[in-house]
């Protein structure tokens, strides 16, 4: 999965497009992340004793991982991400419109 933990991103698809926010948490096996305020849902809870209040929450749902574009950090624009390797060895994440390595 190309995009992770604390990126930012734009959402491209859905009732929240053209948002942007940043990665709370990523789920690799499932390809869906949690992305801060947005893709809001509502729950309905039962109350459960103290612990609990009864009522409807609202809760951020996740997004699949298609559904959002990575934002560079050095250009500022949504962009696709590659992957390249560097004479050191390590295997990096690039941005493909400015070429420039994002980790």
């Amino acid at each position: 999965m190309k995009i992770k933990k604390d990126d930012n991103v734009l959402v491209i698809n859905g009732k929240d497009r053209g948002k942007t926010g940043k990665v709370r948490f990523a789920y690799p096996k499932k390809q869906r992340i949690i992305i801060e305020g947005i893709n809001f849902i509502k729950k309905h809870s039962k109350a459960r004793g103290a612990v609990r209040q009864a009522g409807i929450i609202d809760l951020e749902a996740t997004v699949h991982v298609s559904n959002v574009m990575l934002i560079c950090d050095k250009c500022n624009k949504p962009c696709r991400v590659g992957y390249k390797k560097l004479e050191d060895g390590r295997r990096v994440r690039f941005c493909r419109v400015c070429n420039e390595v994002i980790d």
